[in-house]
């Protein structure tokens, strides 16, 4: 897939996302986070009011650490399709 065509299937997955008004997974909504941040290259510390979700942000941002920004784009764009693939 070219750069392009990967912004492209990135912006429409992101898009998706932010359309779709059901509640999602927390599992989910952390590996959207990490891969979003990363893809982004936004990866400032996260920030809420409660220590707990931020520490998982944390977490969920250090796993992926080792990502490359179109790496992490396709990872998002995988777990966006396997979520409206598999929901229930």
């Amino acid at each position: 897939m070219t750069s392009e065509a990967l912004d492209i299937a990135f912006n429409k997955a992101v898009q998706s996302i932010n359309e779709h008004t059901e509640p999602f997974p927390a599992d989910v909504l952390l590996r959207l986070y990490a891969y979003y941040k990363r893809a982004t290259n936004s990866e400032n510390r996260p920030s809420s009011g409660k220590p707990l979700i931020s520490a998982f942000k944390t977490n969920a941002l250090f796993q992926n650490r080792d990502m490359t920004e179109d790496q992490a784009k396709q990872a998002y764009i995988d777990t966006v399709n396997q979520y409206f693939l598999y929901r229930k």
